[in-house]
């Protein structure tokens, strides 16, 4: 029979690697620190966020875990280190879609870690303004949900931006029914974000068919607004009802179990290429025949993979329409951007929307 190791021993063995992980840590730290001074004797001014850098790292965390920690757990955790990290060199400031306690707003932690400071938006084109204006470095706005396709809001208002995509990350959306009721049957009103109420359509049809539905601005302010109105309930996630002080009423509401919503980075830097990337454009074209195929047709001849394409009017003429295309690759790939030249003599416009790491989280 193996011998035991008594508890005490195996705490002063903890102790010992918590030392040494401490003393690791703060040398990281240090590190960075150098890194900064570096960077600032160089004459390098901005932000010192790298996307590319931060993708690279986390994959190869990935890549050298041994367990029994999981992958995702060795990530979160090293994301965390570099936010802290980063804070020490220069702190991110980083727009979203408020108030306190949405979805983009934890987007937005998972991509940058809770190191940065989190401004909250009114709407995504506050987001945007925020962004181009100098007063956040990042914004985070959501742009695809699995069950309700894309916001339109965000692919319209990068018709006039200048705003690169820098990086996107995906949170799968659990729904919470909330509120300070004791039981279904006091609910008059439901409040949500107007995609909130859509992915829970079903649920709410046989459970609330009598309750108003009512949507705000974020999920967030759903929960705001029934922390302080009787008989009423918010479709939120958990963090809203802790921010709030609402009870949980029915958890996982959502229509679909692998409800996800996937948002994107947006700020003034490019992203160097990392070797698994994506790139994203907008193209028009004018209604002729065969104007789709002449989009597509380079990026086939290039062997080149098509994650998207969503089509929106271009607010130009009636029925012209733009293309939003995400494609396999980075720009600065040799056969990509052999594709977009061609591309380009094919397209009344093609603009680049950016190049940037694929999620890793």
């Amino acid at each position: 029979m193996t011998a035991v190791t008594p508890l005490s021993e195996l705490r002063d063995k903890i102790d010992a690697i918590d030392k040494q992980i401490l003393h690791l840590i703060n040398a990281r730290a240090t590190c960075a620190m150098e890194v900064a001074k570096t960077k600032i004797a160089e004459g390098e001014q901005g932000t010192f966020y790298r996307p590319d850098r931060e993708s690279l790292v986390l994959r190869r965390i990935r890549e050298l875990n041994e367990g029994p920690l999981s992958d995702e757990t060795a990530m979160r955790f090293f994301r965390e280190l570099m936010s802290a990290c980063l804070a020490l060199e220069k702190p991110l400031e980083v727009a979203f879609l408020g108030p306190e306690g949405t979805f983009t707003q934890q987007a937005a932690f998972k991509h940058f870690g809770h190191a940065v400071k989190t401004v909250p938006s009114a709407t995504i084109n506050e987001i945007f303004n925020s962004v181009e204006s100098g007063n956040c470095q990042f914004g985070v706005v959501p742009v695809e949900n699995s069950t309700e396709g894309v916001i339109s809001h965000t692919l319209d208002r990068f018709l006039s931006s200048p705003l690169k995509i820098c990086g996107e990350v995906e949170i799968r959306v659990h729904h919470n029914l909330m509120g300070l009721v004791e039981n279904l049957s006091e609910i008059n009103e439901v409040y949500s974000h107007q995609q909130s109420l859509a992915q829970c359509r079903q649920w709410l049809d046989r459970h609330l068919p009598h309750a108003q539905r009512i949507a705000v601005s974020s999920n967030a302010e759903a929960a705001k607004l029934a922390s302080v109105n009787k008989n009423t309930a918010a479709i939120a996630g958990v963090v809203a009802a802790e921010l709030y002080e609402l009870s949980i009423l029915e958890k996982n509401i959502e229509d679909e179990a692998n409800n996800t919503t996937r948002f994107i980075i947006i700020g003034q830097q490019t992203s160097a290429p990392t070797g698994n990337d994506k790139t994203s454009l907008v193209v028009s074209t004018g209604n002729q025949p065969g104007a789709l195929h002449r989009i597509l047709e380079p990026f086939a001849k290039h062997g080149i993979g098509m994650v998207h394409i969503e089509s929106r009017p271009s607010r130009q003429g009636l029925w012209d329409y733009v293309f939003f295309i995400d494609i396999e690759g980075h720009s600065c790939d040799k056969v990509v951007a052999e594709a977009l030249d061609s591309l380009k003599h094919n397209v009344g416009m093609l603009k680049l929307l950016g190049s940037y790491p694929k999620a890793v989280l």
